[in-house]
């Protein structure tokens, strides 16, 4: 059996100073909500954070598998600190709001939240939207090994037709021949055919 989600909500405090502040009354209630309805689907719910300063630390401390945003009229300055809090290692970001200005979900989204929600909380809704937001990250995160191997792969391969060329060049060798002499050093030295590619191009810079 698996084991439930560690996710870290970032979240500004439960405590409403003014009783009198419906607003804060409101938001403070439908946080409640939303933590609640994550223990009640099992999941394991390690940390509460403000989105300060520290958050970066912290994250780094719990290694959450998923990071839940609940903010509302800060939603923009909690985003920012929790993409900045994630820069380094990324993790899926779940944003739960009630503002229904979506003029900044664009910009949510470039940012690297996996779902933006917007008056998403009853209880029934919280598994789906995790697991939807879950597996679009790992899509995301394959699309982006992929185009790392890619680029790794292509710059391997200019690399070698350069190396390839020296010989040429300088031994009077065909293609064929340039890479079978690459190949050839690679396995007597127990090395990559790339990394025998550099050697010769380093060579080759220092004696001009």
């Amino acid at each position: 059996m698996s084991e439930p989600l560690r996710i870290v909500v970032v979240a500004p405090d439960l405590a409403v100073s003014d009783p009198d502040d419906d607003h804060a009354l409101d938001q403070a209630d439908r946080s409640r909500s939303l933590r609640i309805g994550l223990l009640e689907n099992g999941f394991n719910l390690v940390a509460t954070l403000p989105a300060d300063v520290f958050l970066a630390d912290r994250i780094a401390q719990l290694q959450p598998d998923l990071i839940i945003v609940d903010a509302e009229s800060d939603a923009r300055d909690a985003l920012e600190h929790v993409v900045m809090a994630t820069r380094e290692e990324r993790r899926p970001i779940v944003m739960f709001t009630n503002d229904d200005d979506t003029s900044h979900v664009r910009d949510a989204v470039a940012a690297g939240v996996s779902a933006y929600i917007v008056a998403g909380l009853a209880p029934e809704r919280i598994r789906p939207i995790l697991d939807v937001a879950m597996a679009r990250f790992q899509h995301e995160q394959d699309l982006r090994r992929e185009l790392a191997d890619a680029r790794s792969e292509l710059s391997q391969r200019k690399l070698i037709d350069r190396a390839k060329g020296l010989l040429m060049q300088r031994q009077g060798l065909s293609e064929q021949q340039a890479y079978d002499k690459l190949r050839k050093a690679a396995m007597d030295r127990g090395l990559k055919v790339v990394e025998v590619a550099q050697r010769i191009i380093d060579a080759a810079d220092l004696l001009g």
